[in-house]
């Protein structure tokens, strides 16, 4: 007898194949059988009319700190989220050094722990509510090295190698970076790489926020792909955006440098989030030279007005290999502000506070004042949205943040914007291709490999939703609205959302390595 039934769904395999109107035998966590007269079931659970898939699996999330929340969060649940790769963009939650913690420009929580393998712990032992696939990232491992200095300190390769080396065998299951914010911005080809080797030892992927995604696009991804060449890794290009006026159009230069790449045997995908904005750290704006040093530091260049014009003369001059920040590609009236210590300017584009100054001496005085400050960034055309969507090497990522506090709608409606307004309202590629883009295409590039499908022998981690009502009404303005559509959740067999409501149980687990 089986423990579960999942009958009379529109069942899809996660691998693009045409779907099948049947029936999912469950036992303990495991898939057991699909198909018709499977036998009986200590419980059925009705499909019919529903669609039953994989659990979704999110490439790109910042959920990192989210099990040390109070209350359990079932916001990616209800988007049919089982997995989370969490630790991107350079940024994970150790390991750290007291002195420099602080120093981060990404905000992860209060929490900071010294080596990964107590976050690792801490975050198990809190409790998860979805699971978690961990990254180590590059970023936080060069702010223990060196906190926000450009050059490392003698000795500092080998101590990030050593840090890189105690992540991966406590259960990484890749290397992350993001090359525009600092102190990433610092580290050159050669440094990368070495760190992208030892993923590699541990069969582990390489993930990027590369070095730029504007007008350094092609140079930035060229370093992508040679950093995973020279590694021998799998390579997954973060959140891919044309993002600026000025590279508007550029979608096909992305997807043939994407597809370049994989002829010439580097494992690349990407992913993306069907938003035409960004969100970021506010600081991300500068030169990375700008924020060298400290917070005190930064607030010191920028209240110095010849110190201030110099690095406006940076920010707004040629591209170089370091990256000039995002100053360049960001409009005043495209750039509104999420986060800040003043409540009068949340919520505002920059061109609205303005107060009769200049624009940059507005930004300049904003992190004066906050040098943690967010922002949202309308920077995308349509077009290459939609392109870069239907590329079949490109899956779908929230880029999500923790569900507190001013908020992109990525974080709560990714998967249902995808699947309601991009698959069944704009019909960029059919479900079948649509479920593949959010379950095993990503679930491969991180070594899932008994998830992201539906087959015997499969962990038992299910969505059910309804294919005509999946979808996101939330606003840059009201990003919270809950989503539509996702019937049941099942992660390893046991149910988390049940006709629509989150049980209350946190149930993931800590996806660590198993070649660790």
């Amino acid at each position: 007898m089986h423990d579960l039934i999942i009958s009379g769904g529109e069942v899809h395999d996660g691998f693009a194949s045409t779907p099948v109107t049947a029936d999912v035998a469950i036992t303990a966590d495991r898939v057991i059988a699909v198909g018709k007269d499977l036998g009986a079931a200590r419980r059925t659970v009705d499909a019919a009319g529903l669609v039953t898939a994989p659990g979704f699996v999110d490439p790109h999330s910042h959920s990192d700190s989210v099990p040390f929340l109070p209350d359990a969060q079932p916001f990616k649940l209800l988007q049919g989220v089982t997995t989370e790769v969490v630790g991107n963009c350079g940024f994970s939650m150790g390991p750290t050094d007291p002195e420099t913690a602080g120093l981060s420009p990404i905000q992860l929580g209060e929490q900071m722990f010294t080596t990964f393998a107590d976050y690792l712990n801490a975050a198990e032992a809190a409790g998860l509510s979805n699971h978690f696939a961990p990254l180590v990232g590059h970023n936080t491992l060069r702010l223990a090295v060196a906190g926000l200095e450009k050059q490392l300190p003698p000795g500092g390769l080998d101590r990030l190698c050593a840090l890189t080396d105690e992540a991966f065998a406590a259960g990484a299951r890749g290397l992350s970076s993001g090359l525009e914010y600092v102190p990433g911005a610092y580290a050159d080809l050669a440094e990368l790489t070495t760190l992208a080797r030892i993923a590699r030892r541990y069969d582990g992927a390489y993930a990027t926020h590369s070095r730029s995604e504007s007008e350094g696009l092609a140079d930035a991804l060229d370093e992508a792909v040679a950093v995973a060449r020279a590694a021998g890794t799998r390579l997954q290009v973060s959140h891919c955006k044309a993002s600026g006026r000025a590279v508007h159009g550029a979608a096909r230069l992305i997807l043939d440098k994407l597809a370049e790449a994989r002829r010439s045997g580097v494992d690349v995908r990407g992913d993306q989030y069907p938003y035409r904005a960004f969100c970021t750290g506010l600081s991300a704006m500068l030169p990375p030279e700008a924020c060298e040093g400290n917070v005190d530091a930064l607030r010191a260049r920028l209240s110095d007005p010849v110190t201030r014009a110099a690095i406006r003369a940076t920010a707004e001059g040629p591209v170089t290999g370091i990256g000039v920040g995002l100053w360049r590609e960001v409009h005043p009236e495209d750039m509104q502000i999420l986060r800040h210590t003043d409540p009068t300017v949340r919520g505002r584009r920059l061109a609205e506070v303005l107060a009769g100054r200049d624009s940059w001496d507005a930004l300049c005085e904003l992190l004066i004042a906050d040098p943690h400050a967010f922002v949202v960034c309308h920077t995308m055309d349509e077009g290459d949205v939609l392109a870069i969507m239907a590329d079949p090497l490109v899956a779908i990522g929230s880029d999500s943040d923790i569900p507190i506090g001013p908020n992109h709608p990525r974080t709560f409606g990714t998967f249902p914007t995808f699947l309601g307004s991009y698959v069944r309202g704009g019909r960029v590629v059919d479900l079948a291709e649509a479920i593949r883009k959010v379950t095993s295409a990503t679930a491969s590039q991180f070594g899932l490999s008994d998830r992201g499908w539906i087959g015997r022998g499969s962990v038992a981690d299910l969505v059910v939703f309804d294919p005509a009502q999946i979808g996101h009404a939330g606003t840059y303005e009201n990003p919270e609205l809950r989503p539509t559509g996702m019937v049941h959740v099942f992660l390893a067999g046991e149910q988390v959302i049940a006709d629509g409501e989150f049980t209350g149980e946190r149930r993931g687990r800590m996806l660590r390595s198993a070649r660790r």
